[in-house]
């Protein structure tokens, strides 16, 4: 349960440091900047949802999607929600290619709705702990 709290912690870090730059101007570094932080914050909340599951539901799960589809399956997340997450994990894996303009660009334009899922995923784990 300690492993699961710090995760927890690590994501309300990481979204707030990507609610940070989402405010900024746009310039290509902004844009570079959101990337990254989007890579990280979408790593810890995927990892903490995975620590979630283990701990109150007992499912292991050792991938993004598969934690996405088993937080549907639970009632975590509704179907809607599931699809976007499996997207922002496509998404996720072309960070490495943000070398290319046309792909930045469009992830770039996709971060601020993903910030809003990847906050909504983060305060409903946080309030279900609450519970326990």
């Amino acid at each position: 349960m300690e492993k699961l709290k710090r995760k927890l912690e690590d994501a309300k870090k990481a979204i707030v440091t990507l609610e940070e730059i989402l405010m900024e101007k746009y310039s290509k570094i902004v844009r570079d900047a959101t990337i990254q932080r989007f890579e990280y914050t979408f790593e810890v909340a995927w990892k903490l949802l995975k620590e979630y599951l283990y701990h109150k539901e007992g499912i292991v799960c050792n991938s993004p999607k598969s934690c996405f589809r088993e937080a549907f399956s639970v009632g975590l997340l509704n179907e809607e929600e599931t699809v976007l997450f499996i997207q922002m994990t496509d998404d996720r894996n072309l960070t490495s290619h943000t070398y290319d303009e046309e792909i930045a660009e469009n992830l770039y334009k996709k971060v601020k709705n993903y910030y809003t899922l990847l906050k909504s995923l983060i305060e409903r784990i946080n309030n279900n702990l609450k519970k326990l």
